[in-house]
């Protein structure tokens, strides 16, 4: 008896260790030969795949080298923020594949088929899977797929109607004046060499600290420093091969990092309990911002597609994250780019003098600020916030002409699109806002749609014209009470970390007028 359970658990021991051994040998080598097989068939090529890490040590290498120097004061900033990449289409074309780990990844820089996958309304690209220590930065409702994250966007869109934006400007009036103020005590002798991208940074963290969560500031300085150095880990955790439970095992770096996750969600937790006694309190009428619209949603039992705290909690996340990191990267480009042309930065000016002199600027203003607008959407073609998407695979898919088999990630270098001389002439790395003279859909050559900063599609940036408000409101004032150029002290080096960022600051002297 004791002889046939021991032979029992000797076999079972075997037939587990085979079985592991041929999931090993399935994961890492024979399915990433399958898949690349059949994209070498259709003549798609790039990279062959390398053992485990695929071309992140390539990646790696390539970037630190471009990282290392900053770059002469023009506009061509491709090959230094996306080196591999720039590299794998100047070598394979605009559809081509490299290897991330034992997954494929086909970069799509052709705007026909990029427009088809982004405009996907069956749910056949949806998001990559991630590292979990990534996703510990941003989740919510980009994160989210299928009939859960219709839903999500259901509940937040009202927030971001025409009615609710127009209800936010007297806080982004507030938020501008003092940022305004700031700046004229700083300029005490005529002029002020400062960095302006952390002025932006806490400008548009007051703004969405007012406008979603009826707050200052102040109030939500440390959940911006939290985030801030969440996202040096996050990066750090990205660029690293992910091995499943390793998130688990009590390392400095992984302790810290949910630490900060805890540490955030604690003092968020905090804000929404003190909206929901205000609210009960009637100190608060629930639906006046973000948050309150939100907290309608959490725990009604009527509605079946209700909101957790902790789900809202994470959006609060993301609308912190997102919300500042991305106009106050698009405000400070705006700031160097118009300091390199005094000439479109004298006319914006006058734009904004003849329509409202110094007082501050209404909706109403805002809306028909044509050159203002035209200089924005010219920043954010050469130096979007976002400089590429992302999209997986989960079944067989097939699109413009490509059969892509499940399990291949996807991604879509809007940077480069932004860049391709096809879609915006031979001066397509000048800076030419009369591009968007006649809009954005007559921007690029023949009309074709080669514009993507907010993304496309249904999962389009909910935030677009919440931004763009604060942006032109933002841009208007400083130009009614300064002049600038830039310091010598300016570096000129973009590089991605999350968001295109200037890498040694954004350093300008500022002239009061």
């Amino acid at each position: 008896m004791e002889g046939s359970i021991f032979k029992a658990l000797v076999f079972s021991c075997v037939f587990l260790i085979l079985y592991c051994v041929k999931r090993v040998v399935y994961t890492i080598w024979w399915r990433p030969r399958s898949l690349e097989k059949h994209l070498k068939l259709q003549g798609i090529r790039g990279t062959s795949y390398k053992l485990l890490y695929g071309d992140m040590k390539e990646i790696k290498r390539f970037t630190k080298e471009a990282w290392s120097k900053p770059m002469s004061l023009n506009h061509r900033i491709v090959p230094r923020v996306f080196p591999f990449f720039h590299e794998m289409v100047q070598k394979y074309g605009n559809i081509s594949v490299f290897w991330i780990e034992t997954r494929p990844r086909l970069i799509i820089a052709d705007p026909t088929i990029m427009r088809l996958t982004l405009n996907d309304k069956n749910g056949h690209f949806q998001k990559p899977p991630l590292n979990p220590l990534v996703d510990l930065l941003t989740l919510g409702v980009s994160t989210l797929e299928g009939q859960k994250w219709a839903n999500r966007r259901r509940l937040i869109t009202p927030a971001f109607h025409h009615q609710k934006l127009q209800g936010m400007v007297p806080a982004f009036s507030t938020s501008c004046c003092n940022l305004i103020d700031r700046w004229k005590k700083l300029v005490t002798h005529g002029s002020h060499e400062m960095d302006i991208m952390p002025e932006f940074q806490n400008f548009s963290g007051d703004v969405i600290a007012r406008t979603a969560f009826g707050s200052s500031y102040e109030e939500g300085k440390k959940i911006f420093e939290l985030q801030k150095e969440q996202a040096v880990l996050v990066i750090e955790a990205s660029q690293s091969i992910y091995i499943p439970g390793l998130r688990f095992v009590p390392t400095k770096k992984n302790r810290r990092r949910y630490e900060l996750d805890n540490e955030i969600k604690s003092i968020l937790r905090d804000m929404i309990q003190k909206r929901e006694q205000a609210m009960v309190n009637g100190e608060s009428r629930g639906d006046d911002d973000l948050l309150g619209l939100l907290l309608q949603y959490c725990g009604n039992q009527a509605d079946h597609n209700e909101m957790t705290i902790e789900d809202l909690i994470e959006e609060c996340k993301l609308f912190y994250f997102a919300g500042q990191e991305t106009t106050a990267n698009w405000l400070t480009w705006t700031i160097i780019i118009l300091s390199m042309n005094p000439n479109w930065q004298h006319r914006a000016r006058e734009e904004v003098l003849q329509m409202c002199g110094k007082r501050i600027p209404d909706l109403d203003t805002i809306n028909h600020l044509k050159i203002v607008s035209m200089i924005l959407h010219e920043v954010l073609r050469l130096y979007p916030p976002v400089t590429g998407l992302f999209r997986h695979t989960r079944q067989k898919t097939n699109i413009g002409g490509m059969s892509i088999p499940a399990g291949v990630d996807i991604f879509l270098p809007t940077l480069m699109l932004h860049y391709d001389p096809e879609y915006w002439g031979e001066d397509v790395e000048e800076f030419k806002p009369e591009r968007f003279a006649e809009g954005i859909s007559k921007a690029s050559k023949d009309d074709q749609m080669a514009f993507y900063p907010f993304g496309w599609g249904p999962r389009i940036c909910l935030g677009q014209s919440f931004a763009m408000i604060e942006a032109k409101m933002a841009l208007a004032m400083v130009l009614q009470h300064f002049s600038f150029e830039l310091s010598p002290s300016y570096t000129h080096a973009p590089y991605n970390v999350i968001t295109l960022q200037p890498q040694h600051g954004a350093q300008i002297i500022l002239h009061q007028i």
